[in-house]
């Protein structure tokens, strides 16, 4: 038993790097941070209502958070989108999405459905999604093509892929190197997997709020050839 924790920090250990930019990829966030997903600081640090200001969300819509955690992101999408729209909360952690759900249910929000992804594979469902958002969150995808990939296929055509990424430009910014990211970093490496650079929002503190749309199809197809 005393074997397990260390094989796990012996993965996360394990950081690859992006095969387009050669970007470290960082490691992922166990359950154990939790807490520091829920800092009251996070309000000041982020400014996630203004985030959502920015990207338009409307009742009705149906949206993901990849990488939701506890929901800090998904609690306040599920308001907007009010109960006519409805909220794909994604995480890796079957603990991050207990958390979750016991979140969801004490804000008495009915329009949120958890979603245990793999690294390969958020499970969303296809042509469904009217934006998907990543909130710090693509720098650690293990296999950023692959989820890239399956992304897209879960937007409808118009749909959006949202990242808010800290802004490596800025050495002002307190994170790790491995954990922020240049406009260029995702730009090359987004639409290398079928997407183009839609809009670039720079309100917030520390991050920027990087809007994709689906490329045309032949785009993808010219890669894979």
């Amino acid at each position: 038993m005393e074997r397990v924790p260390i094989i796990l920090i012996l993965l996360l250990l394990a950081q690859a790097t992006h095969p387009v930019t050669g970007r470290e990829i960082a490691p992922v966030m166990g359950a154990s941070g939790a807490g520091w997903l829920d800092r009251p600081e996070r309000e000041a640090e982020e400014a996630p209502e203004l985030a959502l200001d920015s990207l338009g969300l409307r009742a009705g819509m149906v949206v993901a958070d990849v990488g939701a955690g506890t929901g800090y992101m998904s609690l306040r999408m599920a308001r907007r989108v009010g109960p006519t729209g409805k909220v794909y909360a994604n995480d890796l952690q079957p603990e991050m999405l207990q958390k979750l759900r016991a979140n969801s249910q004490r804000e008495k929000l009915s329009n949120v459905e958890t979603v245990q992804g793999t690294e390969t594979d958020p499970k969303l469902p296809p042509n469904t999604m009217d934006l998907v958002l990543l909130v710090d969150v693509y720098h650690e995808f293990s296999q950023p093509q692959a989820m890239l990939d399956k992304i897209r296929e879960s937007l409808k055509p118009d749909g959006r892929l949202v990242l808010l990424e800290y802004r490596k430009e800025d050495p002002k910014v307190p994170i790790r190197p491995e954990h922020k990211m240049s406009v260029a970093e995702v730009k090359t490496e987004v639409e290398a997997e079928g997407f183009k650079l839609d809009q670039v929002i720079e309100k917030l503190p520390r991050q920027h709020i990087i809007i994709f749309r689906k490329a045309a199809k032949e785009g993808k197809a010219e890669k894979a050839g």
